[in-house]
C-alpha cells in the first residue's frame, strides 16, 4: 500500500480548479494550483491577483457559514501556491496525483495531457475533471492509460461531498483504489460508474431540469411553485431516500402504472424502463416483496424504515418544516 497523498497538482486555475484546491487545502494537503495559459509577466500577476480574491472571498464565506475560523483562513491559503506555466513542471516532480481542471474544450484537454504527460512520474495517477468527456477518450491522450480516470467534482467542489469517479477498462484497480482512498480521506463522497455520456448527476438532472423547464413552457405551474415544490418535496425525500431505493419504499408495481399512464399523455419518455417491468413481473416490487433493486431478506426492515423516516424529520427540522401539534413550540431533534 503507498503512502497517503501529500501534496496534489491542480492543472487549471480556473473556478474548478479553485475549488478543488480548496477542498484539499481544507483537509490539511499542499496543492499546487497552476495556470496553464502562457501569459506575460504582468498579465500573469493580474491573474493570480483575482485567482487569489476568489481563494480569499471563498474563504471568508467559509467563516461566514461557520464552517472554518477566521484564524484558520490564513493557514489554510497557504497551504495552496499559485504557480505559473514555468513553474508548474517542478510541482509536477514526485506528485502522486495531479487533477488536470481546464475548459471543456477537446484541444485544451489534449494539450494539458500532453503536458503533464511528458513532466510525470511513471505512477502518477492523472485524473480529469471534465464533465463532458469519456475517460476511454481521454485516456488515449496520455502514455499510460492505466493511470487515466475521470473524477467529476459537483460545484462548488470544496462544499459538495460528492465526487463522480469514472475509469475504463484499461483503469488500473491500484490506480482507481488509491484515489478512491485519497477523496475519502478528504471527507469526499466518490461513487464510481462506467464510462458513459453524463456519468450519474448529470444524466438525472438534466432530465429533470428540462422536463421543469416544458412545465413552466405548457403552463402547467409557474417556475415559482415548480421550485417550491421541489425544495419542499421532491428535493427534500431525495436527500433521504436514493431514487432506485425510493422505488422500492413505495413498490415498483406502483411507478409501473404511473408510468404507463403518463406515457399516454405525456409521450413515451415516461414509459417504464425493462428493469422495473421485470421485477413487477417477478414480484420484486421492493420493502414488501423482500426484494426489488435492493434485496431486503436479511434486513431488519422496520429498523431500516425507523431510520429512514428519522433522517427525513431531521431535514423537515433544518428546514422549519416539521410537523406539529396546533399551539406546540417547534421541537428540534
Amino acid at each position: 500500500m503507498s503512502e497517503p497523498v501529500r501534496h496534489i497538482a491542480v492543472a487549471g486555475a480556473g473556478r474548478m480548479g479553485e475549488g478543488i484546491a480548496l477542498a484539499f487545502a481544507q483537509a490539511g494537503l499542499q496543492v499546487s494550483l497552476i495556470d496553464l495559459k502562457a501569459r506575460q509577466a504582468h498579465a500573469q500577476a493580474d491573474y493570480f491577483a483575482t485567482v487569489g480574491r476568489n481563494l480569499e472571498a471563498e474563504a471568508g464565506n467559509l467563516v461566514a457559514l461557520g464552517l472554518i475560523g477566521a484564524q484558520q483562513v490564513a493557514p489554510l491559503l497557504a497551504r495552496i501556491r499559485l504557480l505559473p506555466l514555468g513553474e508548474g513542471g517542478q510541482a509536477l516532480e514526485g506528485c502522486r496525483l495531479v487533477f488536470e481542471a481546464v475548459p471543456e474544450v477537446l484541444e485544451a484537454k489534449r494539450e494539458a495531457f500532453a503536458w503533464i504527460d511528458r513532466l510525470v512520474a511513471a505512477d502518477t495517477i492523472i485524473a480529469s475533471t471534465t464533465s463532458t468527456f469519456l475517460v476511454t477518450e481521454l485516456a488515449a491522450m496520455v502514455s499510460a492509460p492505466q493511470r487515466m480516470v475521470n473524477a467529476h467534482w459537483l460545484n462548488p467542489a470544496h462544499l459538495m461531498p460528492l465526487v463522480e469517479v469514472s475509469r475504463s477498462e484499461q483503469t488500473s484497480e491500484a490506480v482507481l483504489a488509491e484515489l478512491l482512498a485519497t477523496l475519502r480521506g478528504i471527507g469526499k463522497v466518490p461513487v464510481v460508474c462506467n464510462a458513459v455520456a453524463g456519468f450519474i448527476v448529470p444524466r438525472l438532472q438534466a432530465l429533470v431540469m428540462n422536463e421543469a423547464a416544458r412545465m413552466v413552457e405548457e403552463g402547467v405551474a409557474s417556475a415559482e411553485q415548480i421550485d417550491q415544490a421541489v425544495r419542499t418535496g421532491f428535493g427534500l425525500r431525495f436527500s433521504v431516500l436514493g431514487l432506485l431505493e425510493f422505488i422500492d419504499w413505495g413498490g415498483g408495481d406502483i411507478l409501473h402504472h404511473a408510468s404507463a399512464y403518463l406515457s399516454q399523455h405525456l409521450g413515451e419518455r415516461y414509459q417504464a424502463p425493462q428493469s422495473v417491468r421485470d421485477n413487477m413481473a417477478a414480484g420484486r416490487n421492493g420493502l414488501r416483496d423482500g426484494i426489488g433493486f435492493y434485496d431486503y431478506r436479511d434486513m431488519d426492515v422496520p429498523a431500516y424504515r425507523q431510520a429512514r423516516l428519522a433522517a427525513l424529520v431531521r431535514q423537515l427540522h433544518n428546514t422549519g418544516l416539521a410537523p406539529r401539534l396546533a399551539g406546540d413550540a417547534p421541537v428540534r431533534p
